[in-house]
């Protein structure tokens, strides 16, 4: 019969050890779903960390349910997601974290995760994209990484994969990664048509400016230095409001893997809540390594864009259970080896400073102009200043933007202010929308 659990479809295999799992077919098939999916699999089974992960049998696509793989049965059906979230009466509402664990409970169940966490952050590899196997039959970094955003922005926003980069294409430093995630950013804005914008101010303007700056500081190197002891950039470290003491990783020639969908409920557990195995490895890629060192964002199960009280108590919410995290990561890195990479004081400066923040925008679309003029935009250029209304934020930066962006702005904002009148979804031709994109990059 057929399952639907956690994101993925699954059907289960009656008397087999092994369940099928299936992806939506448009997308997976646009971005090359199962084109490295089984062999991330078994890189990470077989020779980079000790994270249990199920074993491929079978992939391939097929022409009524799409891509698929057949992958071993963990036997339970159980994520950790359950024993970490409030009972649910109803399966298809949103988890949430339970407020009602003992403190002692909560770091037991933590710990389990930060174990994964670590053993995934350990290997290196020369540069950012996906592992694909060679010629030789050995693994490399040789892809385009396929990203949990990408995927989003092809179906939920109908953004044409044109726009994405070169299936062949890898990042040779951390700044190169990051400007691609901004221009991912400005993408989503100029293709998304209808409900991304709704006034000239807040929903066209205040983007726009936001996507533009991020974009400078990306190419600028800046990003990859926010937050360390590197630094000497923004108005936060020049304020010395908050102080820096580790340094950078190095962005070039080091980075580690990382996974957008890395979470509790794609932890299989047992009725002990010990785990069996990780699933959902599809948007696994190799990224720079400050990724990996921010405190994960699902600590309280549910993402802070959706959070039904606001950001706001997210916020404090998740600065209450990121105590607890911390002690459970500080308990398993005293059994790691002494040349292995320690987490825990990393991710606690990565709050401090709103580095968490920072990489958390550039891989969220959805969530990216909250969190900018939210959490980032002051930390790097200072407060705006005045009694500034929040549709008006773009006002006190404009003159940050280059005369030529200036100059772009108000005839985007007049063509996105038709499309969301008209309301029409358009089917780009491929190089028009490279160069539709490219005319809002300057290139």
């Amino acid at each position: 019969m057929e399952n639907d659990w956690l994101d993925g479809n699954w059907v289960e295999i009656p008397d087999s050890s092994s369940n099928i799992q299936t992806r939506d077919t448009r997308t997976a098939m646009d971005l090359g779903w199962g084109h490295g999916t089984e062999l991330r699999l078994e890189i990470l089974r077989n020779q980079h960390t000790q994270i249990i992960v199920p074993r491929l049998f079978y992939s391939g696509i097929d022409p009524d349910i799409g891509p698929y793989l057949i992958i071993q049965d963990l036997v339970s059906r159980r994520g950790m997601g359950q024993p970490l979230e409030t009972p649910r009466e109803d399966p298809n509402d949103t988890p949430v974290l339970n407020s009602n664990l003992s403190d002692t409970k909560l770091q037991s169940l933590y710990a389990k995760m930060a174990l994964c966490v670590l053993q995934l952050a350990q290997p290196t590899f020369p540069r950012i994209g996906a592992i694909v196997q060679t010629s030789s039959g050995s693994y490399d970094v040789t892809g385009r990484p396929i990203t949990l955003n990408m995927s989003n922005m092809a179906q939920l926003a109908n953004v044409p994969t044109a726009i994405f980069p070169p299936e062949l294409t890898t990042y040779q430093t951390s700044d190169q990664w990051y400007t691609n995630l901004a221009e991912m950013q400005i993408a989503t804005l100029v293709f998304q048509h209808n409900d991304m914008v709704t006034s000239e101010d807040d929903c066209c303007r205040n983007k726009y400016v936001a996507r533009q700056l991020f974009r400078r500081l990306a190419k600028q190197g800046k990003l990859e230095t926010f937050g360390f002891v590197e630094d000497d950039w923004s108005a936060q470290s020049q304020s010395q409001t908050v102080f820096a003491t580790l340094k950078a990783p190095d962005g070039s020639g080091s980075f580690r893997l990382w996974s957008d969908d890395f979470r509790p409920s794609n932890v299989m557990v047992d009725e002990h809540d010990d785990i069996l195995g990780v699933i959902d490895w599809e948007f696994a890629y190799v990224g720079p390594t400050q990724f990996v060192l921010d405190p994960p964002w699902w600590l309280l199960l549910d993402v802070p864009e959706m959070w039904e009280a606001g950001i706001d108590d997210w916020t404090l919410q998740y600065e209450r259970r990121l105590k607890t995290w911390l002690l459970a990561m500080e308990e398993v890195e005293n059994d790691m080896s002494p040349d292995a990479l320690l987490l825990s004081a990393y991710m606690r400066e990565s709050w401090d400073t709103g580095r968490f923040w920072l990489n958390y925008a550039a891989r969220k679309s959805w969530a990216f102009d909250t969190i900018y003029w939210k959490y980032l935009d002051e930390r790097f250029f200072a407060a705006r200043g005045g009694d500034i209304s929040s549709e008006k934020r773009w006002k006190p930066r404009v003159h940050l933007l280059s005369e030529e962006e200036r100059a772009a702005m108000e005839s985007f904002v007049h063509e996105k202010m038709e499309e969301a009148k008209e309301r029409i979804l358009v089917e780009w031709d491929p190089v028009e929308a490279r160069q539709r994109l490219g005319s809002l990059l300057f290139e």
